[in-house]
C-alpha cells in the first residue's frame, strides 16, 4: 500500500484518494488542535480493549508508550503531518503504528464518527470553562472600577438621547451583570458537552464486549450516551457553545460602541490608556479606539459562524454525515475571537481614566430632571399624566423661550423652590430610591449584592 492511499479505509477501494479530494475534504489543517484530546480518548479506549481481552498486556503497554511518544512530539512542534494524514484520527493512529506496530488494532470497535465526538467534547469542556474564568475576571475589572467610581455620575441614554442621570458604577454594573447571564449559558453548554459518546462506534454500537460507562469515568465526563444513533449525529452541544459565545461577542459589542462614542472628542468621557489604542499613520494627532471598534465588527463575523452552523444542521438526516466536518471552524473561530475580546476588552477598561467632568457636566442640563419634577408632583397628590402634562408644558416653555426650567420651576404654582432645588447639578442620583436603581443609596446594596454574585461566580468556575 502506498503512503498516497494507506487512509483507514484504504481496504475497499484500489487505489489512492485524488488530489482533488484531499485538498477538499481533509481537515487535519484545523482539527490538529484537537490532538491531545484525540490521545486522551485513544489511552482510554486502548485500555478498556485490555480489559476486556482483546489487547494483551504488552500491546496495552507498547500502545500506551507510542501514544506518550506522539504527545510529546505534538507538544514540541516535532511531529511531522504526511500527506496521507486526512485528520487528526488517522495522524495519531498513522504514527502510533510507526512507533508500535500493535496500534494497528487500537481502533478496533472504534469509528472516527464516536472518536471525533470525544475529542470535541474532551475541548469543548476544558474551553469552555477556560471562558467562564475570563467572564469572572470581566466581571471583577467592572466591579473594581464601580467601586472606585464613587459618586460619579453621567447621562443615562434612551434612544441614545439623554434621558435621566445615573451614577457611573450603576453604568458599569449594568455590564458585569450581563456577563453574569453569560457565564449562566457557558456553563450550561458545558454541561451540554460533558457526556461521552465513545462506544457508540460508526452509529450502532459495537458487538465487541465494550465498556462505555467505565470509558466516561475515566475521561472525567459526568455520564455515556443513552443512544448510539443520537450520540454520532448530536451536534446540538456545539450551537449551544456557539450561541453562548456569540451572546458574549453582542455584549461586547455593546461595549465597543458605547466606548468608540465616550472616547471621541464630542462626548470625552473617557480617555485610553496608550497600549489599549493605536495611532494613524498619516494624522500625527489621532488616538484611536481599535479595540472597541473590533468588538463591533467581529460580533458580525461570530453571528455568521452561528447561522452557518445552524444551517449546516438543519436537514442532516441520521447519523452521520461529513456535512458535520463543518462544526469545528466556527465554534474554533468563535472561541478564539470571544477569549482574545475578553482579554482586550477588559484591559481597555481597566486602564482608562474616566473624565467624570465630562460626564457631569453632560448630565446637568437641568431638563434631565424633568421627571423628578413630575414625580414630586404626584408626591402631593396629582394624577401621574396630569403630572407629566404640567412637566412637558414647563419643558417647552423652556426651549421655545431659552429661560431656564428652574427659574420656570421656581415661580410655578404647583411646584415653588422646593421642586427647583431638584434640579440642581448632581441631585438626582441622591434622588432614586428603588432597589436596583440608579441612586447613590440603592447603589450601595447593588455593590454589595454584586459582589456576593461574583464571588459564587468565581467559586464555581475554580471548582470546574
Amino acid at each position: 500500500m502506498t503512503e498516497e492511499s494507506n487512509t483507514l479505509w484504504h481496504g475497499r477501494f484500489d487505489g489512492g484518494p485524488a488530489a482533488a479530494l484531499e485538498k477538499y475534504t481533509y481537515s487535519i489543517g484545523y482539527d490538529e488542535r484537537l490532538a491531545a484530546d484525540d490521545i486522551a480518548g485513544s489511552r482510554v479506549h486502548v485500555r478498556g480493549l485490555g480489559r476486556v481481552g482483546l489487547l494483551t498486556d504488552p500491546e496495552v503497554d507498547q500502545i500506551l508508550a507510542a501514544l506518550d511518544t506522539v504527545e510529546a512530539e505534538f507538544a514540541s512542534g516535532s511531529f511531522v503531518l504526511l500527506p496521507a494524514d486526512e485528520d487528526i484520527h488517522t495522524a495519531v493512529e498513522r504514527r502510533c503504528t510507526e512507533l508500535a506496530p500493535a496500534a494497528a488494532k487500537m481502533h478496533t470497535g472504534r469509528s472516527r464518527n464516536d472518536q471525533i465526538g470525544t475529542d470535541i467534547r474532551l475541548w469543548l469542556k476544558r474551553e469552555l470553562g477556560t471562558i467562564a474564568a475570563q467572564l469572572v475576571d470581566m466581571q471583577q475589572v467592572l466591579f473594581d472600577r464601580a467601586v472606585t467610581a464613587g459618586d460619579a455620575y453621567l447621562p443615562g441614554y434612551t434612544h441614545f438621547q439623554r434621558a435621566q442621570p445615573v451614577p457611573l458604577a450603576h453604568h458599569l454594573l449594568a455590564h458585569a451583570w450581563t456577563f453574569g447571564r453569560d457565564i449562566t449559558r457557558i456553563l450550561a453548554a458545558r454541561d451540554a458537552s460533558d457526556v461521552s459518546v465513545l462506544g457508540a462506534g460508526a452509529l450502532a454500537g459495537s458487538s465487541l464486549p465494550l465498556d462505555p460507562d467505565t470509558n466516561a469515568t475515566e475521561l472525567g465526563f459526568s455520564r455515556r450516551f443513552e443512544n448510539s444513533l443520537d450520540a454520532v449525529s448530536d451536534r446540538d452541544f456545539i450551537a449551544d457553545a456557539v450561541y453562548a459565545l456569540t451572546m458574549i461577542g453582542i455584549h461586547l459589542s455593546r461595549i465597543g460602541e458605547e466606548w468608540v462614542l465616550w472616547s471621541s472628542g464630542e462626548m470625552g468621557f473617557v480617555v485610553l490608556d496608550d497600549g489599549y489604542a493605536t495611532g494613524s499613520s498619516m494624522m500625527p494627532q489621532k488616538k484611536n479606539p481599535d479595540i472597541a471598534e473590533l468588538a463591533r465588527g467581529k460580533a458580525g463575523r461570530i453571528i455568521g459562524n452561528l447561522t452557518g452552523l445552524l444551517a449546516t444542521l438543519k436537514s442532516l438526516p441520521l447519523t452521520y454525515n461529513r456535512d458535520l466536518q463543518e462544526d469545528k471552524e466556527p465554534l474554533f473561530d468563535s472561541l478564539d475571537q470571544i477569549s482574545a475580546g475578553l482579554e482586550a476588552i477588559g484591559g481597555m477598561i481597566a486602564t482608562a481614566t474616566f473624565n467624570t467632568g465630562a460626564m457631569a457636566d453632560a448630565a446637568d442640563d437641568p431638563l434631565a430632571g424633568a421627571t423628578d419634577l413630575a414625580e414630586y408632583l404626584v408626591r402631593s397628590g396629582v394624577a401621574f399624566r396630569d403630572a407629566h402634562a404640567v412637566v412637558g408644558t414647563l419643558v417647552r416653555e423652556a426651549l421655545s423661550t431659552g429661560l431656564s426650567l428652574i427659574d420656570l420651576t421656581r415661580d410655578h404654582d404647583q411646584l415653588g423652590p422646593e421642586a427647583a432645588a431638584l434640579l440642581q447639578p448632581g441631585r438626582a442620583v441622591h434622588n432614586r430610591i428603588t432597589p436596583g436603581g440608579a441612586g447613590l443609596v440603592p447603589l450601595q446594596d447593588q455593590l454589595a449584592r454584586f459582589e456576593a454574585h461574583l464571588a459564587a461566580n468565581r467559586a464555581t468556575v475554580e471548582s470546574l
